[in-house]
This record gives C-alpha cells, sequence and structure tokens, in this order.
C-alpha cells in the first residue's frame, strides 16, 4: 500500500467516525488527528473535528431525504435514533450518497425496534421508498410495441425495462406517501408525525401489489390485481411467456374464458406503458 492511500483511508476513516451524542468528534479518533497540523486558530482535533461533523451533516440530511415517508411513520426524534443505528451499521461504501439506503429494508427487518410505532408500516415504506430512488436511477431500453409482442411466439420471453420494481406490501404505502409529500409541500417543510388512526386505516388485509416504472424522468406508482402481479414477477425471472401465463394463473379464480381475455389485455396494456424491452428479443432473433 503507498503512503498516499494509506493516508487517504485512514483519513476517509477518521471523517466518518461515528459523532458523539452532542455532536462532537470522539476523542478516541487518535490516527485522524495525528494527519492533521493545527494552525494558528486551532488545533488538529479542531480542524478534523469540522471535516467530522460536515460530513455527518451532509450524511444524515441526504438519507432523510431519501426516506420521509418512514420518517413520519416513525416520527422525528425516532427517526433520528434510526437513522444514526443504521448508518453506523452500514455506513457508506460508494462514491455517491444515493447507495446510503441500500441496506435498509434488510436492516429494519432484522431491527424492527427502531421503526416504532409502526415497525410493519416503516419496513414497506422503506421497502417502496428504495424502489422509487432505484426505478429513477435505473436505464430504459428500446421499448417493445404492442404490435411487437402480438407476433410473439408463446415459448418466447419478454424482458422487463430495468428501472421497473414490483411490490407485495400489506399497507397502502403509495397512498401514504402521496399524504405526506401533500402535508411537506404545505408546511413547507418536512411532514409531520401521521396519525395512529391514519396508519391504522392504511392497513389491507389483502396483499397490495406495485408496480414502480418510471416515464419521463418522474416515478409513478400503479397498483396491480394478482394475475398482474404474478404475470410480471414471472416475466422478470426469464421464462418463456407460456410459462409466464402457467405460473400466474397456476391458483387464479378467473375462468378459463376469462383468464385469456386478462392475458390479452395485460400484455396489451404493459406494452402500450413500453415496461416490455427490446433488448432479449433481439438477442434472441440474432442467436437464431
Amino acid at each position: 500500500m503507498t503512503a498516499l492511500l494509506e493516508f487517504q483511508r485512514t483519513f476517509a476513516q477518521a471523517v466518518m467516525q461515528p459523532l458523539t451524542a452532542r455532536e462532537n468528534m470522539r476523542h478516541s479518533n487518535r490516527r485522524g488527528v495525528a494527519l492533521v497540523k493545527p494552525n494558528s486558530h486551532l488545533t488538529a482535533f479542531e480542524r478534523l473535528e469540522i471535516y467530522n461533523r460536515s460530513y455527518w451533516s451532509r450524511v444524515l440530511d441526504a438519507f432523510s431525504e431519501d426516506f420521509p415517508g418512514v420518517r413520519a411513520l416513525v416520527g422525528a426524534p425516532g427517526f433520528d435514533r434510526l437513522r444514526r443505528a443504521y448508518l453506523a451499521d452500514c455506513p457508506s461504501e460508494s462514491f455517491t450518497m444515493r447507495d446510503l439506503g441500500r441496506h435498509l429494508v434488510r436492516w429494519l427487518e432484522a431491527h424492527p425496534a427502531y421503526a416504532e410505532p409502526h415497525p410493519a408500516a416503516a419496513l414497506d415504506m422503506a421497502k417502496l421508498e428504495w424502489a422509487e430512488i432505484e426505478s429513477f436511477d435505473e436505464a430504459e431500453e428500446v421499448r417493445l410495441t404492442p404490435q411487437d409482442v402480438a407476433t410473439l411466439d408463446p415459448d418466447a420471453s419478454l424482458q422487463l425495462q430495468p428501472h421497473i420494481r414490483l411490490l407485495e406490501v400489506t399497507y397502502s404505502v403509495d397512498s401514504l406517501i402521496f399524504d405526506i409529500r401533500e402535508a411537506a409541500r404545505r408546511n413547507g417543510s418536512s411532514a409531520h408525525a401521521l396519525a395512529r388512526t391514519r396508519v391504522e386505516r392504511a392497513k389491507s388485509t389483502v396483499p397490495i401489489y406495485l408496480a414502480i416504472h418510471r416515464h419521463e424522468l418522474v416515478v409513478h406508482y400503479k397498483r396491480l390485481d394478482e394475475e398482474e402481479f404474478r404475470l410480471l414477477r414471472a416475466i422478470s425471472g426469464g421464462v418463456s411467456i407460456e410459462d409466464a401465463v402457467a405460473r400466474a394463473y397456476a391458483e387464479s379464480t378467473l375462468t378459463p374464458e376469462a383468464c385469456a381475455q386478462h392475458i390479452q389485455n395485460c400484455l396489451a396494456l404493459f406494452s402500450a406503458l413500453g415496461w416490455f424491452s427490446k433488448s432479449r428479443l433481439a438477442a434472441n432473433q440474432e442467436a437464431q
């Protein structure tokens, strides 16, 4: 390891070390302090502390901006504890702060106490908000038209656009996040914690199926019925159209005639929305 690389790594570790409860740098940060020279106004410790505080101020703010829905469900004090505990366990590993929340869903599953008083709703919300981040950043490939899809053989396979995410949740988090954002716009700041009754009303007795997708740089949520969701999930697994249909409708209560019409409507709708990518079809044609 070169001296410069060792310096950079040690300095980064020092800057990224969590602050104390009073927002001060920890006195245990001796290796980092040793890299910094004092000046006529500040000690080495004080100079490094500026960077340490600035780093955490920006990281904590960025995390809050990514998960306003989780914040509204947990409440401001609880969310502050949550974000600090999460970032201590899952520190940034990327050049971009976009990736800060990439482990949040898994972390909340293991630490539900940090999401009180609504851990299940907060977990669903974290799934939605992370899916939105991914959907916004992912690519959009050349679309298959409805005419393209209509000419495919049953043994052909389809590919979803990279920006599509599929979620199965228990709470109507798509409606909750709309309420949260509207409240924040009215207040001109972060929304206040949601009332318990509002969260309780959002709990569904049946699964809620959502497709998160992007159109013209705007992320949208679309509710799906169970067959639509299972069909898209099977298609995303790379199986043939015939196999995807079989998996999606194996437990359907629709009549055979209704299933046939439903399948036709689904493929027409999804292709009209541009949800199918041409890349796999082109690759299959070249292979043939």
